[in-house]
């Protein structure tokens, strides 16, 4: 990398996931989580044992419990372990795999499993999320963590056939690759054939920002194993290598007219993009990258985004989603797992990111597995305070050569 290397090589050696639903009433919070601790100390072929440290993380406001991990140790098997529990908002999944990266990187430790979690039905995250607005200015304008502002703008600037059309058309298609994700929480069946009806029958929520449109309230939860190059390599036969990692943030209202010429107001994707490939010398993301699975918490919002994740201009992210460029099959499969719209468990939705772009670079994503050969991934994650992280994911260390 062009800013410095690590002092350690990261790979992701295991990984593992529950099924991902509206109500997880068979198990409680440690159970559903050891569902995929399991799988992912299987997938390792590791024990608890071998883990040095555990990275925590869920959104405690959504469950109202304070200082979850000391309970979760029940499940998690972090007892007597070092533990770290973090929370960031929709980014806390990332978060956590960044923090499992750092710790491993700065040689603290060889062996990391970042745990992301949440059970949205025994709590009331609408309720949580919406109070974070103004009740008096937002209250026509925001819809728990989104508002209808993506919609007005992409209809602004494509008009409004052309911008409900390319919101509902991104939309099928995520719904299409859910319904090959045997842990989606949303599948609908939906086909191409019934945008128009969708766009005009569809309930709104705010604004043109549609229920259909929107992502889930999911129970679910994700683990990932990070560890040192020497470790991965003696224990893996495909680690997933963790390339780099940028973290943007910002306030809406504070920033929104430019903090100054070095910090200018504009969305956090795009600076966060156009630093993480600058210091890692990548100048055509949309040809480097061989997948993305982003953090599109609604259709109007993944159509948007894509033009700022791989500096795209005018109407070119308008025309993958059009052209329909953006499937399993396409030029730039985006979500392949379905995405966020198909499953939203808050504290593992942005960890469920890493887990599935890993899945795709070792070809392990099962029946979502894209047709091409996948070497290069892009993950993110996206957060209150317009918060936004990438991460790039590798399947050689050969990078460093160039």
């Amino acid at each position: 990398m062009a800013h410095g290397k690590k002092n350690r090589n990261v790979g992701i050696i295991g990984i593992g996931q529950t099924k991902h639903s509206s109500h997880r009433e068979d198990v409680n919070q440690p159970e559903m989580m050891h569902e995929a601790i399991a799988a992912a100390l299987k997938d390792a072929g590791l024990t608890m044992k071998d883990i040095d440290c555990i990275v925590h993380g869920n959104m405690e406001l959504f469950e109202m419990i304070h200082q979850p991990d000391l309970w979760h140790t029940l499940g998690t098997g972090a007892g007597g372990k070092d533990c770290f529990r973090i929370t960031t908002g929709g980014t806390v999944g990332i978060t956590i795999g960044c923090a499992a990266d750092n710790l491993v990187a700065s040689g603290m430790y060889d062996i990391v499993m970042a745990i992301g979690f949440e059970k949205l039905q025994e709590g009331h995250t609408t309720g949580g999320i919406t109070n974070m607005a103004d009740p008096l200015w937002f209250r026509n304008l925001q819809t728990g963590a989104l508002t209808g502002s993506k919609a007005y703008d992409l209809i602004y600037e494509f008009g409004e056939e052309r911008a409900k059309k390319v919101s509902m058309t991104y939309r099928i298609i995520m719904d299409k690759h859910a319904a090959l994700n045997s842990n989606a929480h949303r599948s609908f069946g939906l086909d191409f054939a019934q945008a128009d009806d969708l766009i005009k029958n569809s309930p709104k929520l705010v604004g043109d920002l549609k229920l259909i449109e929107m992502c889930s309230q999911s129970d679910g939860a994700c683990a990932v194993i990070f560890a040192c190059e020497k470790k991965a390599k003696e224990l893996s036969k495909k680690p997933v290598w963790v390339r780099d990692h940028i973290t943007v943030h910002r306030e809406e209202v504070f920033n929104i007219f430019g903090y100054d010429d070095k910090y200018p107001a504009r969305q956090t994707q795009r600076f966060a993009a156009e630093n993480l490939y600058a210091r890692n010398g990548i100048k055509k993301p949309l040809e480097y990258f061989d997948v993305f699975e982003m953090y599109d918490p609604a259709s109007w919002w993944g159509v948007d985004w894509l033009r700022d994740f791989f500096l795209l201009k005018g109407d070119e992210a308008v025309k993958l989603v059009e052209d329909r460029e953006i499937m399993i099959g396409g030029k730039m499969p985006v979500n392949p797992s379905g995405g966020v719209i198909a499953s939203n468990p808050i504290g593992a939705t942005a960890l469920l990111r890493v887990a599935e772009a890993a899945l795709q670079v070792r070809g392990d994503a099962g029946a979502h597995q894209i047709p091409k050969p996948v070497n290069h991934a892009l993950a993110s994650g996206f957060g209150g305070t317009m918060w936004t992280v990438l991460m790039m994911l590798e399947k050689e260390l050969n990078w460093q050569e160039a």
